[in-house]
């Protein structure tokens, strides 16, 4: 495989054009085109679906992880062989469930050797969801709640992120003065992420042993998902160090929702993922179950 071609391949992909890709290259969208139509003759296959954004094929999606290994190993193998001294930054794609972007993952970030020149591009989604971006090559590691390894990854368990179901104290006298039952949990508005999130249905599910179907409110922030429980809106599941907030009453008390989760990256000897490795399982020990 042509390296450049492979490069050209992941920038497409990345930045969602072959003008941008270009752009971001710095050579011309007609050079990008020939590479790329220059590899997909050697695949084979079409890797490219030219949409908007362009996305990789499923034929293209091994190509794209390879394309993100051997730049991360062309990246280290120049930094050795330099002393270590200076070269070029690193990007490291990776995603993560939005909870615990917003709790315990910053910190590891933050402890990852300023040394290794690591950039970070960070994704989101529901955690039943983001090794979908694993499998498909678009990211070097991902914290799921899959456990089996992704083919080409490795999977670490971290722990379990603890769900405390939660309403405003005026919430709660509404919909749940006379007691916290199927009627009223069917009757009450819920407070959802998006409509991947199926944390509040477990638990109605957990609790009631039926599939009820509430009225929701969609809030695709987590900042905006607690103060959207916190004004009233309905209550819904937060993480269990955010639920001790005097803002907040707990619907069941003594009743959780644990989440286990994992944290699965390319199988891969490279320095900058055994070190963001550590950094992650470091955090996740302290703030995880």
């Amino acid at each position: 495989m042509d390296s450049a071609q492979l490069e050209t391949f992941a920038a497409v992909v990345r930045e969602g054009s072959f003008d941008a890709a270009a752009r971001v290259l710095s050579v011309t969208p007609s050079a990008v085109s020939q590479r790329i139509k220059a590899l997909e003759l050697a695949a084979g296959q079409v890797l490219v679906r030219r949409s908007k954004p362009c996305q990789a094929t499923v034929a293209g999606e091994p190509l794209l992880r390879l394309a993100g290994q051997v730049a991360l190993l062309e990246r280290e193998a120049l930094a050795t062989a330099r002393g270590g001294r200076g070269g070029d930054w690193t990007r490291a794609a990776i995603v993560v469930n939005a909870d615990s972007l917003a709790t315990w993952f910053m910190p590891a970030l933050a402890a990852v050797p300023n040394g290794l020149r690591l950039l970070f591009d960070m994704y989101t989604d529901d955690q039943e969801h983001t090794a979908e971006l694993l499998r498909s090559g678009t990211v070097m590691a991902a914290v799921t709640a899959q456990n089996v390894p992704v083919q080409g990854c490795r999977s670490r368990r971290l722990g379990a992120m603890r769900y405390r179901a939660v309403a405003a104290p005026a919430v709660f006298g509404t919909w749940f003065g006379d007691g916290v039952t199927p009627v009223a949990l069917a009757d009450a508005p819920m407070v959802v992420l998006n409509r991947k999130d199926r944390l509040q249905h477990r638990f109605l599910r957990t609790l009631t042993r039926r599939d009820l179907d509430p009225p929701i409110h969609y809030v695709p922030s987590v900042t905006a998902f607690d103060e959207a429980i916190r004004l009233g809106l309905g209550w819904g599941m937060v993480p269990e160090p955010v639920a001790d907030s005097d803002h907040y009453r707990e619907l069941v008390p003594g009743r959780r929702l644990d989440v286990p989760l994992y944290w699965q990256h390319w199988r891969l000897e490279s320095d900058a993922l055994a070190a963001l490795t550590s950094a992650v399982q470091a955090a996740a020990a302290t703030a995880l179950r």
